[in-house]
């Protein structure tokens, strides 16, 4: 069986990100969702639309996003689109939060041992291929947040989301803080649900990870560590599993003083577990060649 192929470039730049995806030697079809991370109100760690711009501009997308299951600037449409125009990606693109209205798009899971079922924003059905576009760091829950988690919880609508967190069991993202699933169930939902996202565009998906700013929260948090160590790089893949892994192995090998810090994060939270889970599932390999170029 081929390895799938992640390409690196060690040089961060606006250009480079698209010079690997064209590496890639794929062309999205139809209408692309790009999916990003806005930022939190706040957070100082996210990567800003004119770093983007190059890539979304590259590929013609509609820059996606979904509201949050917690209390913040994104848990509602209207704040949500309002912190999307402060950080300016309102004015550069269009932006689609895509369970702006509902009711959702349900996407079955046919052998999950958490989840039966993955709710994604309504939207979605309206794009014909996804370019997911990532900033490879830490996060507090996760462990890290790179693709699987911008295919899980990234795509999940406000209630989607409840039901990732929660395991299955609350629907209601009011009182999802009181119904959080074992972390390791948490972690597995989340590798049920980007299965389901991977079923739905088949072939028209490609991922970019940018791993820079590299600190142990998300840009979900309003108030972030600062990074604890230096860039690494721009990876790009067909595969969401190898891509992942391959940031992974790069801050493993890294020679760093920051990094224990950064893995003691993602240990801390079994953040691997999720690209184990995934591996299972049968839709990413761990196991991939890498092109530097």
């Amino acid at each position: 069986m081929t390895k799938p192929i992640v390409y690196f470039t060690r040089q961060i730049s606006p250009e480079n990100v698209v010079r690997l995806y064209e590496a890639l030697g794929v062309e999205l079809p139809g209408k692309v969702a790009v999916k990003v991370h806005s930022g939190e109100k706040g957070n100082q760690n996210y990567l800003h639309p004119e770093f983007m711009r190059p890539m979304i501009e590259k590929v013609n997308g509609t820059v996606v996003e979904c509201n949050t299951a917690y209390v913040g600037a994104r848990e509602t449409t209207e704040k949500h689109e309002a912190l999307m125009a402060e950080h300016g990606w309102s004015e550069f693109f269009t932006v689609d939060i895509m369970d702006s209205e509902g009711p959702d798009l349900v996407l079955p899971i046919e052998n999950g041992r958490v989840l039966s079922e993955n709710h994604v924003g309504a939207h979605m059905a309206d794009y014909a291929s996804m370019l997911v576009l990532s900033h490879f760091k830490g996060h507090p829950m996760g462990g890290f947040g790179g693709a699987l988690k911008q295919l899980s919880i990234g795509c999940a609508s406000s209630a989607g989301k409840a039901i990732i967190h929660s395991g299955g069991k609350a629907y209601d993202p009011v009182t999802l803080w009181d119904h959080c699933a074992p972390q390791d169930d948490f972690l597995e939902a989340m590798a049920e649900a980007a299965e389901t996202v991977v079923n739905h565009f088949g072939s028209n998906l490609a991922f970019v990870s940018i791993a820079c700013n590299l600190s142990v929260d998300c840009d979900c948090c309003a108030v972030a560590e600062d990074p604890c160590m230096g860039d690494i790089g721009i990876f790009a893949s067909l595969d969401p599993v190898a891509i992942d892994q391959a940031c992974i192995d790069a801050v493993m090998s890294s020679d760093d003083p920051g990094r224990d810090h950064f893995m003691e994060r993602v240990n801390s939270r079994h953040g691997i577990k999720t690209i184990e889970d995934a591996a299972r599932l049968g839709y990413g390999s761990r196991d991939y060649e890498l092109v530097e170029i």
